[in-house]
């Protein structure tokens, strides 16, 4: 007989400090892997500021990686179905910059 609570999801209760509910701004991401893990280095350009810094690094492994890609791509079309499609880079001039991935042309559309 199986148990009754083993079907029941877990709750996890999260804690969001002071600090961490500003949040960071990012329009540029950096990511590198290793065969264990995926990192991602948030950093921000801004016009006149030659240098960029990270603001943020996270690393997760190859497979949470592919779970927040999928989560990502869910809560993407959750927001294009009530607000309508975002724009890509495509959309943008040649001057715009942000999330690029490195050998693609900027005309390249990326699902």
């Amino acid at each position: 007989m199986s148990d009754p609570n083993q079907n029941q999801q877990q709750q996890i209760n999260i804690e969001l400090g002071e600090k961490e509910a500003e949040g960071a701004y990012s329009n540029l991401v950096i990511i590198s892997h290793s065969p264990a893990e995926f990192i991602f280095d948030f950093t921000r350009i801004l016009p006149g500021i030659p240098k960029a810094k990270v603001h943020s690094r996270i690393i997760m492994t190859p497979q949470h990686s592919k779970m927040f890609l999928a989560a990502l791509k869910e809560n993407i079309s959750r927001y294009e179905n009530q607000f309508g499609e975002i724009a890509s880079n495509s959309q943008f001039s040649d001057n715009a910059f942000g999330f690029q991935i490195p050998g693609k042309p900027k005309d390249e559309k990326i699902n």
